[in-house]
């Protein structure tokens, strides 16, 4: 029996102020073909999974805290014991508005690595409204 225990993952902090321990796939033990999963800890007042897309289906289901979550064209309020579908290569977005860490379970499908994370870590995200499609109206700015 394989088992990925968070207590002994280190993970990974990134640019955009938030902690991401993989679970299922990556560098974690426990691998799967058809799917990775984690947590992710964003910081109080900004920590974000940035603006970006991918080839892979995911769901974010929010453990705990209070955050914005932004899916293609649209923003709502994204709060404890909520789940959010994100299509494959649709664009999203989620941003920690509470005071408090925003903790939350990712799952996406097929396994494998998501650009993004490499994109953050060397600085070339691209950016909204130029490289990217623009962040709906009135969402928290993307990370810098």
């Amino acid at each position: 029996m394989i088992i990925s225990d968070l207590k002994a993952i280190e993970g990974r902090r990134f640019p955009a102020r938030r902690l991401t321990q993989n679970l299922v796939g990556g560098s974690a033990p426990v691998q799967a073909d058809c799917f990775s999963m984690g947590l992710v800890i964003l910081d109080p007042h900004g920590g974000q999974v940035p603006w970006h897309n991918q080839e892979q289906e995911e769901v974010y289901f929010i453990l705990e805290g209070t955050g914005e979550m932004c899916l293609g064209q649209e923003c709502r309020k994204f709060e404890t014991g909520q789940a959010v579908y994100i299509p494959s290569r649709v664009y999203h977005q989620l941003t920690n508005t509470s005071g408090t860490p925003l903790k939350m379970i990712y799952c996406y499908g097929p396994s494998g690595d998501v650009a993004h994370w490499r994109q953050e870590l060397d600085g070339t995200l691209p950016k909204a409204g130029t490289q990217a499609p623009s962040l709906p109206e009135g969402a928290c700015a993307q990370h810098a």
